[in-house]
């Protein structure tokens, strides 16, 4: 076992309330739930870190859309009379979200709930229930980006991040869809216990610490983005703001006031890559935001995001993705839209 100072084997097992309803995503509830009891793993002996309770508007089966069924603790009317602090409301999402915005012992339990939470959570689609709840109003959130127009027609007091993989506005954590959950628990697990704990827990899950970049790709970003050592760390943000810049060594470790061989030194120890190798997958992930969601020119693109010519980022996307600019815009841009959402009561 690893011992990290902010663990304190006297504490209590923190509680975790799951809120949950018929047609939720069955992701949505274990995948957070997963990655933050897989914390004990990694803990001095002691209480579990996580002491999870799964709510529904009846205590037993709860079928969800994938068919397979959760069993629910307890019921929401039996669990609204307590009184007691709750570490962390988390609210599940699928595709029998505007159902659950009509169950009032659900609505009415996750207000109360959330008065006495020290943080609140939303997975997902789970987002709706939260801004229906009153919320998310005057925060900034994000959902899934299927739904991010529903939310924002609903919900005008919301200010909705459509491209965020999670947000946080003080107290309350909103996610977006699927597996963008387990990123927002890790994030949970690195704010309880430290870094190096939820490192490990990212290793056991086989995930990644961050994932930069955003949703409308609709396909992960695998660059670390958080590092410990903030000469480091600030680099990688430039990097990863700046992709068109002269990203070279030399201009990167003068930025971070070391030298050359110093910074390449730190940055592969907390990177895994040399700087050479991160800017150009940090110019990768640029340009395919940018063959997605503009019409700019391949050549264009290329320089604006430092490659220098089409053909050198067509080399590059070779390298990583086995296919060429050209060929990756035709393939995601391709696709029709999305069919309508039903917008749902109101």
């Amino acid at each position: 076992m690893t011992n990290d100072s902010t663990y304190r084997t006297e504490q209590r097992a923190r509680s975790v309330v799951m809120v949950t309803y018929p047609d939720a995503h069955i992701l949505d509830v274990v995948g957070p739930l997963e990655v933050m009891t897989g914390t004990k793993f990694f803990l001095p002996e002691g209480p579990d870190p996580y002491d999870v309770t799964v709510l529904a508007t009846c205590a037993g089966p709860v079928r969800t859309t994938s068919g397979l069924t959760l069993t629910a603790d307890r019921a929401f009317a039996d669990a609204m009379p307590e009184t007691g602090e709750i570490d962390t409301l988390i609210v599940s999402g699928g595709h029998g979200t505007m159902a659950a915005l009509e169950d009032n012992a659900l609505m009415d339990y996750v207000r109360a709930a959330a008065g006495r939470a020290r943080r609140i959570v939303s997975i997902c689609t789970g987002a709706m229930i939260l801004a229906e709840a009153g919320l998310l109003d005057g925060r900034r959130a994000c959902t899934h980006w299927w739904w991010c127009p529903v939310l924002e027609k609903r919900h005008p007091k919301v200010t909705v991040d459509r491209d965020a993989i999670f947000v946080r506005d003080g107290n309350v954590w909103t996610s977006a869809g699927v597996t963008a959950g387990m990123d927002l628990a890790l994030a949970l697990v690195e704010m309880d216990w430290g870094h190096d704990i939820a490192l490990q827990v990212a290793r056991y899950n086989v995930m990644y610490m961050m994932r930069p970049g955003g949703q409308s790709q609709f396909s992960a970003h695998l660059l670390a983005r958080k590092a410990q050592d903030p000469a480091i760390n600030e680099t990688l943000d430039h990097i990863l703001a700046n992709p068109g810049d002269g990203l070279t060594v030399t201009a990167l470790a003068a930025r971070a006031g070391l030298s050359e061989r110093t910074f390449a030194r730190r940055f592969r120890d907390e990177t895994g890559k040399t700087p050479a190798a991160y800017v150009e997958t940090a110019r990768v992930q640029a340009a395919r935001v940018a063959l997605e969601t503009t019409a700019t020119g391949v050549e264009q693109i290329a320089l604006q995001t430092g490659f220098q010519s089409a053909e050198r980022m067509r080399r590059a996307f070779h390298r990583h993705l086995g296919i060429s600019a050209t060929e990756y815009r035709e393939r995601f841009r391709g696709a029709q839209p999305p069919p309508q959402i039903r917008d749902g009561p109101g």
